[in-house]
């Protein structure tokens, strides 16, 4: 699904060169769920958005789905990322004067389907996250994890090849955080491709893998031998069981 072979990417300003990405090579099977971590100013953030097609490497090669994006110009790189990328942030990013249902809808207004197939995907994606109940309510009527949930169902609906996760429960709470990362665990389960950064080991230890970075360099690659079951954590803390009992 992802393959970086020696990507480098220099932030220049008058004065200094920054090295934020210092020949980074490693790649993503498809149907894997990795997360990546690292301290600030580890280059995660800016390998995340040149995955994500928010920016391009000074050199080096990035194939995302078969296609070379490395030199793609703005306008390609906006098309790539419409279709073949979905986003879930730490913030959620949610307009809040529009319905949850609408706020799902706004990828493919961007990608121009009709009024009519847009309604119908995004009820389904509502669905499909729990909220099928919540399509009427605007972002200040529900919860945290309920916003959350709804900006992964907007991630869906154009059916992207791959979700890119930044920090997506560094605003919740434990139990929102499980229902977020049950969901994660589910939709790859169905075969979707999920990177997810997180600053949390806890929270990276649901991945299959996990990828460390510092300095600018891949510093860390392993597999994870017994992911954390989210629905089995969502069961304990409905059981009123602390988290401080949590084997982590």
């Amino acid at each position: 699904m992802i393959k970086i072979n020696n990507l480098v990417k220099v932030y220049q300003s008058e004065k200094i060169a920054v090295n934020a990405l210092k020949g980074i090579t490693f790649s993503v099977p498809p149907k894997s769920f990795i997360s990546i971590m690292g301290p600030s100013g580890s280059g995660k953030s800016t390998l995340m958005n040149i995955v994500g097609c928010l920016d391009r490497p000074t050199s080096g090669q990035y194939i995302l789905a078969g296609l070379d994006v490395s030199s793609l110009d703005n306008k390609e790189l906006a098309r790539v990322r419409n279709k073949k990328i979905g986003f879930v942030f730490q913030t959620f990013n949610l307009l809040p004067r529009l319905t949850c249902l609408r706020n799902v809808e706004l990828p493919m207004i961007y990608a121009g389907v009709p009024e009519k197939e847009r309604k119908a995907r995004a009820l389904l994606a509502l669905e499909r996250v729990g909220l099928g109940d919540r399509v009427n309510h605007r972002p200040n009527e529900i919860s945290g994890g309920q916003k959350q949930r709804v900006a992964i169902a907007r991630a869906l609906v154009n059916e992207p090849a791959i979700i890119l996760a930044d920090e997506p429960t560094g605003n919740l709470d434990t139990k929102s955080g499980e229902e977020v990362m049950a969901i994660f665990q589910d939709l790859n389960r169905e075969g979707v491709t999920i990177v997810l950064v997180t600053h949390e080991k806890e929270i990276a230890e649901h991945s299959n893998r996990i990828i460390q970075f510092r300095d600018g360099l891949l510093v860390q690659d392993e597999g994870v031998e017994s992911p954390l079951d989210a629905r089995d954590m969502l069961a304990r803390l409905t059981s009123g069981e602390e988290v401080s009992n949590y084997e982590y």
